[in-house]
């Protein structure tokens, strides 16, 4: 179980692309066999463990992407809000005592 931990430990510290690249090694090395089962399954099991790590570091970029919009969204929603306030306060005002 030292070992499986110790894998996991190991995954979590990589980057998406370093993550990315090992798990495209790890499927080519499934994919090509010639493995004994156990072997199989503790490359299987670092696959799985890498596809995690890839999916939380999408989910973190998704989440991040959302938020700039969402300030993006918000800043256009303020500023349309002053250039009305800006025309209805000249509106208001007439044509200035003519």
């Amino acid at each position: 179980m030292s070992e499986a931990n110790d894998g996991a430990d190991e995954v979590a510290d990589l980057g998406y692309e370093e993550a990315r690249d090992q798990l495209i090694e790890v499927v080519k090395g499934l994919e090509a066999g010639g493995l004994s089962l156990e072997e199989s399954l503790a490359l299987w099991e670092r696959g799985e463990q890498l596809a995690r790590l890839c999916e939380r570091h999408l989910e973190g970029a998704r989440e991040r992407i959302e938020a700039a919009l969402a300030t993006v969204e918000n800043t256009e929603t303020t500023a349309d809000a002053e250039d009305t306030a800006d025309t209805d306060t000249e509106n208001a005002g007439g044509d200035g005592g003519a």
